[in-house]
């Protein structure tokens, strides 16, 4: 006999499949912070970081039956209590690896190696050489750090060592204090630093503290020691196949490019410059598609935002544009912003538009940069090249090391293009990534609709 279900019969059957799914499900909760290192909302609204990436991605290679539940926490000092209260399994929040910390928790295979760095204000104070000049000085560090432990260990040293270990707050808060001028000194990790120093170039490392350290991740000691070697395991894989080369770059790659005269620089032209411009990056995103502060990056890079820039090779104007690309995008005069603006926004798009659309964001974004200074034939010459010495050519951060490769006459000799001196595209490259990324810090997008290049994650 056949039955015939109802609708209301059909969605509540649906229901209890939904709900004995999720039953099914393992969760695998991870603690972590906000910052840019470990987890943040990019400007797409979605979740991203370094740590988050790398925690998303652990779960996934677990199974369709695990999910990913992330527990932030507002303060450093109790990422490792939430892991011995049980109320996460996992801490993904650049946690170095110490001695004292051994012996509660146990750590993964590192994954990332740091430096620590005593950080002072340039405009408020001259550059301390060494620990001892800070007698009588207080030095902020956030409680429950690794900072806090080096502090604790170098008093019993240093006598006249004075130190402040301020509970609730980051590393990242400290640095933007101290960059407004309301702490002395701090100590912070060489990749955060690096990173908030495009946003506060008065801040700057005074000297190193100790010796490099390792960051991983870390689990209530003896609790869960299958999971340990799962992490283990997938830390090896993501080593070995690039995907923790690719996400690295993805979030730190440009951070070493501008020098603090570049960003200083930068940061006024923003104020005076570029207002006179800003009305035509956002007419020619609603153009293109492309995010105007990704094309006030381009033209940054390339003419500083002086509109009647011209180079030895008779490139000009705000977009600096070739005669023979003028001639493409119907430009009458390179020296007239209006037309400028829009042509390098077409120009930018159709380059990308060369490059296979598998390629997943932001690397598709690099190759187009790279292909804007330089053209698509010795970026492809290079992803060939990846391809050969079984790199991954669809990812700028292997592609960038065979560029590289193109002025040896053991590769070039056998590309279709033949020699290019290619340090050239990869500068022009990580200081547009570089110039966009304060851009997005400061300034407001044009659409709330808009999905920009994903400088942060995916």
């Amino acid at each position: 006999m056949l039955m015939l279900l109802g609708c209301s019969d059909e969605a509540s059957l649906s229901a209890q499949k939904k709900a004995q799914q999720a039953r099914d499900k393992h969760t695998i909760r991870f603690v972590t912070i906000n910052s840019p290192n470990t987890y943040f909302i990019n400007e797409l609204d979605e979740k991203a970081g370094l740590e988050y990436d790398l925690a998303k991605r652990f779960v996934e290679s677990l199974g369709p039956e695990y999910v990913l539940e992330v527990i932030v926490v507002d303060s450093f000092s109790k990422i490792i209590p939430a892991l011995l209260s049980n109320r996460a399994d996992i801490a993904a929040a650049d946690i170095t690896v110490t001695v004292e910390r051994r012996n509660i928790v146990d750590f993964s295979e590192p994954f990332h190696d740091v430096q620590q760095h005593v950080v002072y204000n340039r405009d408020h104070n001259p550059k301390p050489k060494k620990l001892d000049v800070l007698d009588g000085h207080i030095i902020a560090v956030p409680a429950g750090t690794s900072f806090a432990e080096r502090m604790r260990k170098l008093g019993k040293q240093q006598s006249g060592l004075v130190w402040d270990e301020i509970e609730n707050t980051s590393s990242e808060q400290l640095l933007e204090a101290l960059a407004n001028g309301e702490i002395e000194y701090t100590v912070a990790d060489s990749h955060l630093l690096a990173v908030m120093q495009y946003y506060y170039p008065s801040i700057n490392s005074a000297f190193t503290l100790g010796e490099p350290e390792k960051i991983a991740w870390a689990m209530a000691r003896g609790k869960n020691p299958e999971l340990l070697k799962k992490i283990n395991a997938f830390f090896k894989q993501v080593k070995q196949d690039g995907t923790l080369r690719n996400l690295v770059d993805r979030y730190h790659g440009n951070t070493k490019r501008l020098k603090t005269i570049d960003v200083k620089t930068f940061l006024a032209r923003m104020q005076t410059l570029l207002p006179k411009y800003t009305r035509l990056f956002k007419e020619a995103q609603d153009i293109t598609d492309v995010d105007w502060r990704l094309i006030a990056a381009i033209s940054y890079q390339e003419s500083h935002w002086d509109t009647y820039s011209t180079s030895p090779t008779n490139v000009r104007g705000l977009m600096m544009l070739t005669e023979q690309t003028s001639d493409m995008m119907n430009v009458q005069d390179r020296l007239d912003p209006k037309q400028s603006i829009p042509a390098g926004a077409k120009f930018f798009l159709w380059m990308k538009d060369r490059f296979p659309e598998r390629i997943p964001e932001p690397d598709r974004t690099y190759f187009a940069l790279a292909a804007y200074n330089n053209g698509v034939g010795h970026i492809e010459d290079a992803r060939v090249l990846a391809q050969k010495l079984g790199l991954n050519p669809d990812s700028w951060a292997d592609v960038k090391t065979t560029l590289l490769k193109l002025n040896d006459p053991q590769y070039y000799t056998k590309a279709k293009y033949g020699y290019c001196s290619c340090g050239g595209p990869i500068i022009y490259t990580e200081s547009i990534r570089s110039y966009y990324q304060i851009l997005l810090k400061h300034l407001p997008s044009h659409s709330p609709d808009l999905e920009p290049f994903k400088i942060a994650g995916n």
